[in-house]
C-alpha cells in the first residue's frame, strides 16, 4: 500500500495490511461460488435487472481503489462504498429469489463491505 495510506490516522479496528489479501481471496471465491449457484438455479426471476445491477455494482466496487488510493478522495470513496453496500443488498434480495445457498455465500461479502464502509468513514473523520 502507498506511503500516503500508511500516514493516515486509522480507527482502532483497522486490520493489519497483510490481512486484506487473504480476506479478499476468500470473498472472491465465495462470490464465484454464489454466481455458480445462482446461474445453475432452475429459475432466475428478474434476470436482466440482476445482471445490470451486478455490472453497476462491480464497476463501483472496482472504482473504489482508484478513488481512495490514487485520487485520495476519502469522502468520495465513502459514498462509493455506501453505493456498493446498497447495490449488494439489492443483489442479495434478487439472488434470494433464485437460490438460498447463492444468497448465503454473499453474506460475508456484505459483512466485509459494511466493515470497509465503517473503516472508510472513520479514516475520513480522523484525517479531515
Amino acid at each position: 500500500m502507498s506511503t500516503w495510506y500508511e500516514g493516515l490516522k486509522k480507527p482502532h479496528l483497522t486490520p493489519p495490511n497483510k490481512f486484506f489479501w487473504p480476506v479478499w481471496i476468500a470473498i472472491y471465491l465465495l462470490i464465484f461460488a454464489s454466481f455458480v449457484l445462482y446461474f445453475i438455479a432452475p429459475s432466475h426471476p428478474h434476470l436482466y435487472t440482476t445482471l445490470a445491477l451486478l455490472a453497476i455494482h462491480f464497476t463501483a466496487a472496482f472504482n473504489w481503489t482508484g478513488i481512495f488510493f490514487s485520487r485520495k478522495k476519502i469522502l468520495l470513496a465513502f459514498f462509493d462504498l455506501l453505493f456498493i453496500d446498497i447495490t449488494l443488498i439489492a443483489i442479495i434480495l434478487l439472488f434470494l429469489q433464485a437460490s438460498l445457498p447463492a444468497t448465503l455465500f454473499l453474506i460475508p461479502y456484505l459483512g466485509w463491505g459494511l466493515f470497509a464502509t465503517y473503516l472508510n468513514w472513520h479514516i475520513y473523520r480522523l484525517n479531515r
